[in-house]
C-alpha cells in the first residue's frame, strides 16, 4: 500500500501563538480529539517535545511515539519514532495573519503497516486524519470566548 499524503487548511480567529500552543500541549488532546484515549509527554523543551499517543477508533487499538521539532510559534514537526507505522510524519505550519487571525496549515504523509492496514482500512485513517485539523479548531473556540467588548480571553481551564 503506498504512501497517502493529507493537506488541510483553515483559517481561524486566534493568535498563531496561541494556536501554536493548543496543537503542541499533547497532553491534553484526551480531552478534545475523540479517538485519543491517552497521552504521556517523554520530553519538552524549546526545541522539541516527543510524546507517546494512545488511540481506539472504534475497537482499533495501538499507540505510537513522536518526537516533534519545532519552532514557537510557526512550526511544529511530526516525527515517528516508534509505532505500527511504515511511515507516519508531517508538519504544522502556523502563520500570523493579524494580531488575533492565523492560517494553521497540516501536511502529513502515512503508511499504514502490519496490523493497521489489517484492522483500519486507509478510507477510515483518512478520516480520523482529516478530522485532526477540525478537532483544533474547535477546542480553540472552546478554550476562548469574546468579551462584551470583542476581544477574545482564554477561559479559564
Amino acid at each position: 500500500m503506498p504512501a497517502m499524503q493529507l493537506r488541510r487548511s483553515a483559517l481561524v480567529g486566534f493568535p498563531a501563538a496561541a494556536m501554536f500552543d493548543l496543537i503542541e500541549a499533547a497532553e491534553h488532546y484526551p480531552a478534545f480529539v475523540p479517538w485519543c484515549v491517552g497521552t504521556t509527554i517523554l520530553a519538552r523543551d524549546d526545541a522539541v517535545v516527543a510524546a507517546e499517543i494512545r488511540v481506539d477508533y472504534r475497537g482499533v487499538c495501538f499507540s505510537f511515539t513522536t518526537r516533534n521539532p519545532k519552532r514557537r510559534p510557526e512550526w511544529l514537526g511530526v516525527r515517528l519514532e516508534r509505532g505500527p507505522f511504515r511511515r507516519f510524519e508531517g508538519d504544522w505550519h502556523i502563520t500570523s495573519l493579524a494580531p488575533a487571525a492565523c492560517k494553521v496549515e497540516f501536511v502529513f504523509q502515512y503508511e499504514l503497516g502490519g496490523r493497521l492496514s489489517a484492522g483500519l482500512a486507509r478510507p477510515v485513517f483518512d478520516h480520523v486524519a482529516t478530522a485532526l485539523i477540525d478537532a483544533f479548531v474547535a477546542r480553540a473556540e472552546h478554550m476562548h470566548r469574546p468579551t462584551d467588548g470583542g476581544e477574545v480571553v482564554p477561559i479559564p481551564r
